[in-house]
């Protein structure tokens, strides 16, 4: 998830260099979405590690 969030994030800096500033601008929004929720997941799976199973 983290690696489409830099992926999205690179792109959109190489749309900005180039001047396409509505391309830039959708790319970094799925950049911090997809950078959201991998944190989001990363804190869920963290979180859901430390607990002791029940079996």
């Amino acid at each position: 998830m983290l690696y489409f969030a830099l992926m999205f994030l690179l792109l959109g800096l190489v749309a900005a260099a180039l001047g396409l500033s509505g391309i830039a601008a959708v790319a970094t929004q799925i950049s911090w979405i997809l950078f959201v929720v991998g944190v989001v997941f990363l804190i869920i799976h963290v979180v859901m590690g430390r607990t002791p199973r029940v079996t």
